[in-house]
């Protein structure tokens, strides 16, 4: 780990030229935990939330906050993104579901908080869908899984 990059000659913070670096393919992965009461894991799993369906409305709202991370995160560059995908998965305790990012990209930089920004957004989503029932509803462990692309190569977290 050298300088960080997004400081300027002033010391302030600054959005790093990425024009000289060479367009490669990078994808990103990551995920993050959404804990509930087990009655709304049931009602989500049988469409009884009365806002309508919580993981496609989730599903939508994580794609749409990737294509929009650059808008919210200062220092992302805008980037057309070639793909992005969510699923969640039901964990066995019965409390929790996982929602998992994907994206992809051909581009300059890579796509973390691009994956970290849907993961986020669609775990808000289910909490704003849910929180009629639900006021205990716990976001945690929002991590990245996996990064390839770029000069760094290819990262995957140890879990």
């Amino acid at each position: 780990m050298g300088e960080f990059s997004h400081i300027g000659s002033q010391g302030r913070g600054r959005m790093v030229n990425v024009s000289e670096k060479p367009e490669t393919y990078r994808l990103a992965r990551a995920a993050a935990a959404i804990v509930m009461k087990e009655e709304t894991v049931k009602k989500i799993k049988e469409a009884k939330i009365g806002k309508g369906d919580v993981l496609g409305v989730a599903q939508t709202a994580g794609i749409m906050a990737a294509k929009q991370t650059w808008q919210m995160i200062p220092m992302c560059h805008p980037l057309m993104l070639t793909g992005v995908d969510l699923r969640f998965i039901f964990l066995e305790d019965g409390r929790t579901i996982e929602v998992e990012s994907e994206v992809q990209v051909t581009g300059r930089t890579g796509v973390e908080m691009e994956a970290l920004t849907a993961v986020s957004v669609a775990a808000l989503t289910v909490y704003d869908m849910c929180k009629a029932v639900d006021r205990e509803i716990v976001i945690t462990d929002i991590r990245l899984l996996e990064k390839r692309g770029g000069k760094s190569g290819v990262y995957r977290r140890q879990e």
